[in-house]
């Protein structure tokens, strides 16, 4: 376990409680979910899962994996039945092939996290991925560029064996702290 991680991520949420809260889902994750076939989904990085949540009240069975143990105890007091949390280090974890209908990767950029979830997807599954971007209306103080993707970066990652189905680059939310860029990527494998 990425001890430093780890620690990182469940001092934040004890010193946040706010992020614990149940929060609204993504919103594109609302606007795609029609097109998803099946209802089994994966949740990475899910924080107090606050897409989880929103996939699970939607009849989906979801595992919500993340790094922060006090997150995952918050999400599980919420008492969803349909949700199972696993606590993981990324960096090792091995995801399941060809297991879910849908995946879920939202506010969290892992470069060579994006292969590995592609190839958890049965198929016909769908990938969606949302997370921030550089842009020069950023108004975050600059942060790590390891975590923010670059114009387009998001549609490198695909080849044949996927179809994208939606493209986007757009502001964040209003209720986010600062306002930021994002991209947001729907694809489907097509076999």
């Amino acid at each position: 376990m990425a001890q430093k991680d780890k620690t990182k991520w469940d001092k934040k949420y004890q010193e946040t409680p706010s992020l614990l809260e149940i929060r609204e889902p993504s919103k594109k994750l609302i606007e795609i979910l029609d097109k998803v076939k099946g209802k089994k989904a994966l949740d990475v990085a899910s924080g107090a899962g606050r897409n989880s949540i929103f996939l699970a009240t939607k009849g989906f069975d979801v595992e919500a994996i993340d790094i922060s143990q006090v997150a995952l105890d918050e999400l599980d007091k919420k008492g969803f039945k349909n949700i199972s949390t696993k606590l993981v280090d990324l960096d090792e974890y091995e995801i399941p092939k060809n297991s879910y209908d849908l995946i879920v990767m939202t506010n969290f950029l892992d470069r060579n996290l994006i292969s590995k979830l592609s190839k958890a997807l049965k198929t016909s599954g769908i990938l969606f991925i949302e997370t921030y971007m550089e842009d020069k209306d950023n108004e975050k103080p600059p942060s790590n560029p390891n975590f923010l993707l670059k114009k387009d970066e998001l549609k490198s990652f695909f080849n044949e064996e996927f179809e994208i189905i939606e493209y986007d680059e757009f502001f964040n939310e209003s209720y986010e702290l600062y306002r930021m860029k994002k991209q947001s990527i729907l694809i489907r494998k097509t076999f």
